[in-house]
């Protein structure tokens, strides 16, 4: 049973098309056109930043505009606490804010540095983590996570096309909604061959 409700919230509409598509039939998604400032009710928003932290754009620089330099600080601090200096793409760790109704962000990594991620399974990593990392927390941790407001991961300066971005999204919700009784290796080839994107292409040069 899923413990929380995810809220996916972003401006691009050929994003939140992909995702109507791709989490159709998907219990307690809502999707919503627009910036996470605008939901009224969420505990938990999702920085979909880099290794280190530096929350100079996007989303992340939205969400120190909402909560204030401070959870710049505590990400930072954090990360060389927790990580020695850089938080590994997929994983996640969330973070305390001080704001009474919204009380953490979930740093989730998506890059290591602003870089394009496009033609790599970033996007499904760091969505498994941030769900593992609510599951763990609510069995835990007070207060519990009980609404999660999700931007597009990877969609802004890893060029993941939005398609792709709510295909590997969606897999990891449809992933975590189905957990396995049992490992094995024909259950992991299978896993990953529903993960796998097909690699870039190569940009060919000129002919001379």
């Amino acid at each position: 049973m899923v413990s929380f409700f995810l809220k996916l919230v972003d401006p691009n509409p050929d994003l939140c098309a992909a995702w109507r598509k791709a989490f159709r039939r998907l219990p307690r998604v809502e999707i919503l056109q627009g910036h996470f400032e605008q939901v009224a009710d969420f505990d938990c928003v999702v920085s979909a930043g880099n290794s280190f932290g530096l929350m100079d754009g996007g989303v992340d620089l939205s969400i120190v505009g909402f909560f204030g330099i401070s959870i710049l600080d505590a990400v930072q601090q954090a990360i060389i606490d927790d990580y020695l200096g850089e938080q590994p793409v997929g994983t996640c760790m969330m973070v305390r804010t001080g704001h009474s109704r919204h009380p953490f962000v979930a740093h989730t990594p998506t890059m290591r540095i602003p870089s394009d991620i496009s033609g790599t399974d970033n996007v499904y990593c760091a969505m498994w983590a941030l769900l593992t990392a609510i599951h763990r927390h609510n069995l835990t941790v007070e207060p519990s996570i009980r609404v999660v407001a999700c931007p597009g991961l990877g969609t802004g300066a890893g060029g993941v096309p939005p398609e792709e971005a709510a295909r590997q999204m969606a897999l990891a919700y449809k992933h975590y909604l189905n957990p396995p009784t049992l490992l094995s290796w024909p259950y992991a080839k299978d896993r990953d061959s529903y993960i796998r994107v097909s690699p870039r292409p190569t940009k060919r040069l000129p002919k001379k």
